[in-house]
């Protein structure tokens, strides 16, 4: 889950919802720039979070007894493994993204662990097994990913609250199409993002917090029941060019 820091206490945004609004972010793209098989792209867009853990397995507190962010969880082979069997249900294309997703995340731990290097050698055998039956290019396999990535990234910056004060611009990252976004909060409300790569000249995105007042809880148990209890708004931005 998105662990931010708040006014009274914390808000939570889980990461099945981060995906959902990345999804939505991919949804509104220029139809002329979409990848190839653009719903399954979405589907893998919006499930690229599915197969994670609950949080009644000692993963979702600090040390400290805070709510712990996704970035303070250590990798857990058998969350990836989950990760690969759901998207192995709905498809060739999505495992393959999906996979590729999981290698742009942990290529960088290999080394620590055989168990773990075994994993990231099959993700890179069934890629491009996936992509030899799908009789893919891997340039356009690459194109499909990194739009997946620019969606996620965006989602990112947006659920984390990572949008600079004083109009200043940061970067989202390179597009599918090599282009180096931008996104800006602008002191009169919208969000602009330059170069503008929607389809529509305004759009609207949405994703649900939680708020919690309580800042430290003594087991993962008390924190489940806390963010069930806790009170649900929709956050939401306004993009303009």
């Amino acid at each position: 889950m998105i662990v931010n820091p708040h006014e009274k206490g914390w808000e939570i945004i889980f990461q099945q919802a981060h995906a959902l609004l990345a999804a939505e972010i991919g949804f509104v793209w220029q139809p002329e720039k979409r990848p190839l098989y653009f719903m399954q792209t979405l589907a893998a867009i919006a499930q690229h979070d599915d197969g994670q853990r609950d949080l009644s397995d000692g993963y979702a507190l600090t040390p400290a007894g805070a709510p712990a962010n996704f970035t303070q969880v250590p990798f857990n082979l058998e969350q990836a493994q989950q990760v690969m069997k759901e998207a192995s249900f709905q498809g060739r294309w999505r495992s393959l993204l999906t996979s590729m997703h999981l290698s742009f995340l942990y290529e960088e731990l290999r080394g620590q662990k055989k168990l773990w290097d075994a994993f990231l050698d099959e993700q890179l055998s069934w890629q491009k097994k996936w992509r030899q039956g799908l009789k893919l290019t891997k340039p356009q396999a690459q194109y499909a990913y990194d739009f997946m990535q620019w969606c996620d990234r965006f989602s990112l910056i947006l659920c984390r609250n990572e949008l600079p004060e004083m109009e200043r611009a940061l970067e989202i990252s390179n597009g599918p199409d090599q282009i180096r976004y931008e996104v800006t909060q602008l002191k009169a409300g919208p969000v602009r993002v330059s170069p503008w790569p929607f389809q529509d000249q305004e759009v609207t995105l949405t994703v649900e917090a939680r708020y919690l007042t309580q800042l430290q809880f003594k087991s993962d148990q008390a924190l489940t029941q806390a963010l069930a209890q806790a009170p649900i708004q929709q956050k939401s931005w306004l993009l303009q060019p």
